[in-house]
């Protein structure tokens, strides 16, 4: 398992000595279920994030991922532990537009085009002193996401895909430095899923983002991650990483190579309880 690393403190050591996009350090999170018990979800979560790099994260269903990345959001503070995000608290970061978010669901707002419901975001956080006006804005998104031609359509009008690619677009329409994804894709089919990992590299490439990806799919971590972030049951802490060594620009193609499928197995290995003994 020559990619593999296990840990307590995941640390990627592309981000020594500049500031990481994320440092979360002994995050703990537990809901409080009434009558003096408590859920504990997240348990000592240690990990940093380069600026620039897109990470992934596999774990068990429940296992608190999407809670993880509602703290490093800055829309849920944590039991106990620290984040920061940019070197700053995630709330900072936030009200900075520095953070953004794309769940499952695309919450679309079924009353708005396309291009109203990208323009949204840019309504809602005014932006003193930009010198473009937010319709001009939300269409450029758009096109970045190729949904050019598509501004005047309505949700209902639009594949799951094309909604997919609307959220997306509201949430870069902002220009994030950081982008967390919460299992994007996870409602499309197959062929849709890839097109559209393949359209996030891109953006990825494109905007130079940092990226955090939550997903149940193992093969769609391997092929759009630099690492694989592997969580323990709940509650959760990092157990291991795999760092992904295939090259970029990664075409549909790399799937059938022998290296990706030793990086899938590795993971799925890892998935099961087989972490190594000893850091790679």
């Amino acid at each position: 398992m020559r990619a593999t690393q296990t840990a307590r403190a995941i640390a990627d050591p592309d981000s020594a000595p500049a500031t990481p996009a994320v440092r979360a350090h002994s995050l703990r999170m537990s809901y409080d279920r009434g009558q003096g018990q408590w859920l504990p979800v997240l348990d000592g979560v240690d990990l940093t994030v380069a600026t620039g790099k897109l990470v992934a994260l596999v774990g068990p269903s429940g296992c608190g991922k999407s809670t993880l990345l509602r703290i490093l959001a800055g829309l849920q503070p944590p039991t106990a532990g620290d984040v920061e995000i940019d070197g700053q608290p995630p709330e900072v970061a936030r009200r900075a537009k520095a953070v953004g978010l794309v769940l499952q669901e695309h919450a679309l707002l079924p009353w708005r085009t396309a291009v109203e419901n990208v323009r949204l975001g840019l309504e809602v956080n005014q932006r003193a002193g930009s010198a473009r006006a937010p319709d001009e804005l939300a269409r450029d998104t758009l096109a970045l996401v190729g949904l050019a031609g598509f501004e005047g359509y309505y949700p209902h009008q639009l594949s799951g895909g094309m909604r997919q690619r609307v959220a997306l677009a509201r949430a870069l329409v902002l220009r994030p430095r950081l982008l967390l994804l919460d299992e994007p894709f996870a409602s499309l089919d197959d062929l849709t899923r890839g097109e559209l990992g393949q359209e996030l590299l891109r953006l990825w490439a494109t905007t130079s983002a940092t990226a955090l990806l939550v997903t149940h799919s193992v093969a769609e971590a391997v092929m759009l991650a630099d690492r694989v972030l592997v969580l323990t049951p709940r509650p959760a802490t990092v157990a291991a990483e795999v760092r992904i060594d295939l090259p970029r620009p990664r075409p549909p193609d790399v799937e059938g190579t022998a290296d990706f499928a030793h990086h899938v197995g590795e993971v799925k290995r890892l998935l099961r309880g087989e972490v190594a003994s000893q850091p790679a």
